[in-house]
């Protein structure tokens, strides 16, 4: 059979057959068509966050104590704040598993873990397992972040704004969920924060009390000095070695540690300042965004698919008979006769 019989003949067939697989076409949008309107639509919340102490303060007290402090613009944005991640600290473990152990009074004061749970287990598929819920807390906080992972996102929009995006198919999840992670994130923010300033305050005072150790013992060097080498001349003149280069020593740290009162100074109206007031711009409130698939646009892809399956099915049979043919023609074609040696005029 030549691949011109072979076209010829699947032509015939599909034309033969036409009316079977436009009804298979039907049956694949039809089962399609069922299933995208079975799939529970996915709703997505969108919350976008703000610290309201980043702005500049244009009081007057404020503009003097910063010219006098030499303190530089505040960071106007989560994004200018290079000493804290801010989406990191969203999407960490640590965050995720302390939202899985809040409560939420309005849905009957359940954690947010046995919530996810109890939702998993409604919606998965009938091959999927169960999850149990765990006795214990530690457990129950793996297994609810790991549930919240996948759902939830957030990132730095070009505003410098911190974006935060939960998504879940039980409607009545999503707000409560959402305000839950923004309150874990402005809360660890905040005591990052403090604990930063807490620690570049006690830097500068740890430091100028060594600085001041330092001056303490330039000054016993000089009194020191003073007493060992003095010596009066025969006219009751007082004499005494020079101590230029003590002196000069001492005016150095001694200029290093006004710079660190500054500094302490600063360290201190920043820890006064540093409690961030996180603010919700836009509230993760319905209406919601609403991902689901397009039942129309499954239906067409089921058609599609069902005449190519129906077609397949019917010319599969010519197809088999064609390769059928063509294996055999090979393997004849690769036995080659084999000479005799046998003279068919001599007996043997």
């Amino acid at each position: 059979m030549t691949n011109h019989e072979l076209i010829k003949k699947i032509y015939l067939r599909i034309s033969r057959f036409k009316l079977l697989i436009i009804a298979g076409g039907i049956i694949g949008a039809v089962l399609l068509f069922i299933y995208a309107r079975r799939v529970e639509p996915v709703y997505t919340s969108k919350a976008t966050v703000f610290p309201l102490n980043a702005t500049n303060d244009n009081s007057a007290a404020t503009s003097a104590l910063t010219s006098m402090l030499g303190i530089t613009e505040t960071p106007k944005s989560f994004s200018q704040d290079a000493s804290i991640n801010i989406v990191e600290l969203a999407q960490s473990r640590n965050t995720r598993e302390a939202v899985a152990l809040e409560r939420i009074p309005a849905l009957g004061n359940k954690t947010i873990a046995r919530l996810l749970i109890e939702n998993y287990n409604k919606s998965k598929e009938s091959f999927q397992p169960a999850i149990k819920e765990p006795s214990d807390t530690n457990e129950l906080a793996i297994i609810g972040g790991n549930l919240l992972k996948p759902d939830f996102s957030s990132k730095i929009n070009k505003n410098g704004i911190l974006e935060v995006n939960y998504s879940s198919k039980d409607v009545k999840l999503v707000s409560p969920i959402t305000y839950v992670f923004i309150d874990k994130i402005s809360e660890f923010y905040k005591e990052l924060k403090i604990r930063k300033a807490k620690l570049d305050y006690d830097f500068t005072v740890k430091k100028i009390d060594s600085l001041d150790k330092v001056l303490d013992s330039f000054d016993h060097r000089a009194i020191h000095m003073a007493n060992t080498t003095m010596f009066v001349a025969s006219d009751k003149v007082e004499y005494q070695i020079p101590k230029e280069n003590l002196a000069n020593e001492k005016e150095r740290v001694l200029r290093q540690r006004d710079a660190s009162s500054n500094n302490r100074e600063e360290a201190l109206w920043r820890l006064q300042k540093q409690t961030p007031i996180i603010s919700i711009l836009d509230r993760p409130e319905p209406p919601f965004e609403i991902n689901k698939p397009s039942a129309v646009l499954y239906a067409f892809i089921g058609f599609i698919l069902g005449m190519i399956l129906a077609a397949g099915i019917t010319v599969s049979g010519i197809i088999y008979s064609y390769a059928k043919e063509e294996a055999k023609k090979a393997i004849l074609g690769d036995e080659t006769p084999v000479p005799s040696d046998t003279n068919p005029g001599v007996s043997a």
